[in-house]
């Protein structure tokens, strides 16, 4: 015979419970090690390597964190981000970073199958080492694990390694802590492995900011102009940007994966209902996208009622600058969950997310400006995956839909189709 005793539940201590042991915060069940070195002293500090190898929207969504750790740091620290070619591209509208540690890849974030190269891991070692890094700052998503890359600055001899992970990687990390939650918003995430060590947050606002530098502004109202000849730069003042038909909306069909775009005839036919509301529509991509924005601007052409009217494309035309110029000056921006939403969202652009089941809309949506999320529940969500292998049943929004969302954000065009999914400046239609 077996007898089981369990213990009562009265007697167990809340897992919030906290206890001071040798000088330190713990949190009762949390890993013994972790929180061991305490606050993070940045009074000494000259070079702090930020880490975040990752999609351009990630790299966004990392402001808040960037400024509290400028205003923690010595006024003359030099603040450095290591990031791919897609979150580089960001840093030069981003006030709190000084330079960029561009890499084209990295082995830990790879999901391409390729071979690993110990020469590329090693030629990164010697680069940071070079650079006397005093502290670096690991930023990830609630997937993801900093123990890679707390390798890589540990290997480069830098002193201070500061990152969160559920798992134990001995001493890998300095800083170290094991209790951020999932669901966070990645903005809050990463404010919160700031404040675990000691970097005040509380003065810092949440919301997205990236700057617009006016020869932005500038180059764009001249590419306007060479598609456009009636165009002109007076509809947003005498630094905005317009159209010669008055205000535009934005439309990004484009996402690093399929899993994330909403069907690019969907989109033509928003592009269309968008037309025939009154807005001129611009239709943006990468150059890979060409074929895609041409698709989808050619929606604008069934209902146009005169050549003029007809939407612009523009894919592969701009620096990312310029696409934030385009984006800030829009009367809305249509957008799938990409960086676009997050680049909208930074420089309060009224926008529709398409946001497909691929994550949990607490995690990532815009929260700065007015937005409308538009999805279908499903069973299967979050997904996290490239290729949906269903219907796509999470993106199953009719056009018409789409269209009355981005119309009810814009003053002055009412949403025109009734029963459409919900909108207004901080809704969401998740239906």
């Amino acid at each position: 015979m077996t007898t089981v005793v369990s213990r009562p539940a009265a007697v167990l201590p809340p897992a919030s419970l906290s206890r001071q042991a040798a000088g330190r915060q713990v949190t009762v069940g949390s890993h013994p090690a972790a929180d061991r070195a305490g606050s993070l002293d940045l009074s000494a500090a000259r070079r702090i390597l930020v880490v975040r190898p990752d999609n351009l929207g990630d790299v966004v969504l990392l402001t808040p964190a960037l400024r509290a750790l400028r205003d923690a740091a010595p006024a003359d620290v030099r603040l450095d981000l290591l990031a791919t070619p897609a979150g580089a591209a960001v840093v030069p509208l981003i006030d709190s970073v000084d330079d960029v540690v561009e890499v084209p890849s990295v082995s830990w974030q790879d999901a391409d199958d390729k071979a690993f190269d110990p020469d590329a891991h090693l030629a990164l070692i010697r680069r940071l080492a070079a650079a006397r890094y005093d502290v670096a700052v690991l930023f990830t998503s609630y997937s993801q694990s900093p123990w890679p890359a707390a390798f890589i600055c540990a290997s480069a001899g830098i002193p201070v390694r500061v990152g969160a992970s559920r798992e134990f990687g001995g001493t890998l990390l300095t800083h170290w802590m094991d209790a951020l939650p999932d669901g966070q918003h990645q903005t809050d995430r990463a404010l919160a492995l700031l404040s675990r060590f000691g970097v005040p947050t509380d003065h810092i606002d949440p919301r997205l900011v990236l700057k617009v530098p006016a020869d932005a502004v500038a180059a764009v109202r001249r590419r306007l102009a060479a598609l456009d000849p009636t165009s002109s730069g007076a509809g947003g003042g005498s630094d905005g940007i317009s159209t010669s038909g008055g205000p535009y909306a934005v439309l990004l069909p484009g996402a690093t994966c399929s899993s994330r775009r909403y069907p690019e005839h969907r989109f033509a036919a928003v592009a269309g209902g968008l037309t025939d509301a009154g807005l001129r529509v611009v239709v943006a991509g990468t150059a890979r996208e060409a074929e895609l924005v041409e698709r989808v601007r050619r929606g604008t052409e069934r209902v146009a009622l005169s050549p003029d009217r007809a939407g612009i494309g523009l894919a592969g035309e701009l620096s990312l600058p310029e696409l934030v110029a385009l984006l800030r000056d829009a009367a809305v921006v249509v957008t799938n969950n990409s960086g676009g939403a997050h680049l909208a969202d930074a420089v309060r652009a009224p926008v529709v997310v398409l946001y497909a089941g691929t994550e949990r809309e607490a995690e990532y949506q815009p929260r700065s400006g007015p937005r409308v999320l538009l999805r279908r529940p499903t069973t299967c969500s979050p997904c996290r995956a490239f290729v949906c292998p269903y219907q796509h049943e999470c993106l199953d929004i009719p056009p018409a839909e789409v269209a009355a969302a981005a119309a009810g954000l814009v003053s002055g065009l009412p949403a025109r189709t009734p029963g459409a999914g919900s909108t207004g400046p901080a809704r969401s239609a998740a239906r």
